[in-house]
């Protein structure tokens, strides 16, 4: 079997997991888009005024009076109250991280978490910025509720990231690259990778260009000249245009975080179609075949409500998902081999 189910203990720890990070996140975005900044009073012309600070900005609330007093304290006392609710939660996930990398459910590289959550720290995950490549099947095993057992299928996971972006943000990666780990380095003026001291590859990657008469979209994040430079990749453009599937995921100290993937199906038909190519490397072919089995299997039984025909994948060449629809394995439940197919 390619893959195997969780054990009851593994599913329970991982619904605990994930309800005390979802309670995190949302904790955690609250006090920074309620509470970033500051508030205090500055006196102006000798009367006392109220001040708000977001970013780099001071904006006047009002002179002293009892309603902008209430303000003042409403802050202060709310934002501790919720700091305090997020650091419960934070020692909460990290008594969790060991009972997690016990039961094994820890399967994403340490690297690749953390540069995931600082891209989500910086807006990009889901924004701009999707996980593509071996990784993505981390997020898939969670959707099915399996571990994958074939680790020669999620080999690569362990040595790169790849990054698919439609379009441009505002933060540069390779500064949030080195934020993680100082060793990061563009490999190349306008280079798509970065790799660390440790040889781990971070490939930031975008769809060709449909007209090349027209003037070339900006393929990178920020405008520090040396920051990573997006490659056009043939192909990607139906990944860009299909559903996206969020997940939790575990990485491998046991630390929770989000993934953005494309849909499974897509991401199945995508690798059949590179494993059909004949200008393919025959050994990324082989492994693109593989995981293209692996997902039209996943699909059809743990996750069967999600159909090839479905309208949503319409991005995708119709040739295609009738080819994958053909590889499917007979949903469980059917006729018994014993008897003949009444």
């Amino acid at each position: 079997m390619l893959f195997n189910d969780l054990n009851e203990d593994q599913a329970r720890q991982t619904i605990d997991v994930e309800q005390v990070f979802a309670a995190y996140d949302s904790e955690r975005s609250v006090l920074e888009r309620r509470f970033s900044g500051a508030m205090s009073w500055k006196t102006v012309a000798g009367r006392d005024y109220l001040y708000r600070k977001r970013g780099e900005t001071w904006k006047s609330l009002g002179p002293r009076a009892p309603e902008t007093e209430a303000i003042v304290r409403q802050f202060h006392d709310g934002r501790a109250d919720l700091a305090d609710r997020v650091a419960g939660l934070a020692r909460r996930l990290d008594a969790m991280a060991p009972v997690n990398r016990a039961l094994k459910l820890g399967r994403l590289p340490v690297i690749a978490g953390r540069i995931l959550r600082a891209l989500r720290g910086a807006k990009l995950i889901g924004s701009g910025i999707e996980v593509v490549g071996t990784n993505a099947l981390y997020a898939y095993e969670r959707l099915a509720a399996v571990q994958i057992a074939d680790v020669d299928l999620l080999f690569d996971a362990r040595r790169s990231l790849r990054l698919l972006t439609p379009d441009i943000s505002a933060t540069g990666l390779a500064g949030l690259l080195r934020k993680v780990d100082r060793s990061f380095e563009v490999m190349g003026k306008g280079g798509f990778r970065a790799v660390n001291r440790d040889g781990y590859v971070v490939d930031l990657i975008m769809p060709t260009t449909k007209d090349r008469m027209a003037r070339p979209p900006r393929s990178r994040i920020g405008s520090d000249g040396a920051d990573l430079e997006a490659v056009e990749i043939e192909g990607l453009a139906w990944l860009v245009n299909s559903p996206k599937v969020n997940a939790t995921v575990i990485d491998a100290r046991g630390y929770p975080l989000t993934m953005v993937v494309p849909d499974p199906r897509a991401f199945a038909l995508h690798k059949l179609w590179l494993a059909s190519r004949e200008d393919r490397d025959p050994l990324k072919q082989a492994r693109d075949r593989a995981q293209a089995d692996l997902l039209v299997t996943l699909v059809a039984i743990r996750l069967p409500h999600l159909r090839l025909d479905d309208p949503a994948l319409g991005a995708l060449p119709l040739a295609l998902r009738e080819q994958a629809a053909s590889l499917a394995p007979p949903p469980p439940g059917g006729p018994s081999p014993l008897e003949p197919d009444w």
